[in-house]
């Protein structure tokens, strides 16, 4: 007796490979063919609008060909060009006929301007005894000695805008010279920073609370400064210039030939350089 034959057994996977894909694996595929948006580089500002573009460029070839102005006049045409809802700042760069090689030729003081320059400065003393409470007296945000240096050394304490040292603090404040230096806050004889023992702190303080500017020239032989605001009166914004620029002629260096201020360009914040005749 033969046996019976025997069919093969039928595979279980086959009908599911041959199956047509489901609708649910689609979207995968899609998605993995998207392209990826490309992100802003940080730092980078929106693109500006075709009508915005056109006037800055009117508004430059305008003041170009105007060629350097007179300065009450500069201020008027600098308030025309406002275009910004904030108070901007006015600001005064200045191109030196100094070698900054030389140490000799750094420009470096400070002026108190006649109406201030528009901004709350924030004022720290490094004193100690009776001097720390006339300096809180007359204004100063914080005031110290040794524990200020350790503040500052320690706690990396910077929340101030002018750094003002009695004469007997220098010793303790040169440490601070690698924390205050780069941020060009460190006292200093020749911006009127250091206070000698004969002299008064509370005047002292006084001053750059009401809005004495520091300045000092950089890298290239420029001046960069902030002068006052916009909103400031024609007639006041005038006279702080006006200020700035006759003490800036007052320091000039012994070694400097030729002409000292080669030229000076007024602008704000958020507006193009306007050329000043000087």
């Amino acid at each position: 007796m033969s046996p019976e034959p025997t069919t093969p057994p039928t595979s279980a996977a086959a009908p599911a490979a041959a199956a047509p894909p489901t609708s649910e694996a689609a979207p995968a595929t899609t998605a993995t063919t998207e392209q990826p948006r490309k992100r802003k580089k940080p730092g980078c500002p929106p693109r500006r609008g075709k009508k915005l573009r056109n006037l800055l460029r009117q508004n430059r070839e305008r003041l170009r060909q105007a060629g350097p102005m007179p300065l009450k006049q500069a201020i008027a045409e600098l308030k025309k060009l406002k275009r910004a809802k904030f108070d901007e700042t006015v600001e005064l760069h200045i191109n030196l006929g100094i070698d900054p090689t030389q140490s000799d030729q750094m420009v470096r003081g400070a002026v108190s301007l006649p109406h201030g320059i528009g901004k709350a400065v924030r004022v720290a003393v490094f004193c100690q005894g009776d001097n720390i409470e006339k300096a809180k007296a007359a204004g100063a945000d914080v005031a110290g000695g040794a524990d200020l240096v350790e503040r500052v050394q320690k706690e990396n304490f910077l929340d101030f805008d002018v750094a003002i040292a009695t004469q007997d603090m220098m010793a303790q404040v040169s440490r601070l010279g690698k924390v205050l230096g780069p941020r060009g806050l460190m006292p200093t004889p020749k911006a009127g920073t250091v206070v000698p023992a004969n002299a008064d702190l509370a005047a002292v303080v006084r001053e750059f609370k009401a809005g004495k500017l520091e300045f000092r020239s950089d890298k290239t032989g420029q001046i960069h400064v902030g002068i006052g605001k916009l909103s400031f009166d024609d007639q006041k914004l005038a006279e702080n210039i006006q200020a700035f620029l006759d003490h800036l002629r007052s320091v000039k260096p012994a070694g400097v030939k030729g002409q000292f201020i080669r030229g000076v360009v007024l602008a704000a914040t958020m507006s193009p350089g306007i050329r000043l005749a000087v």
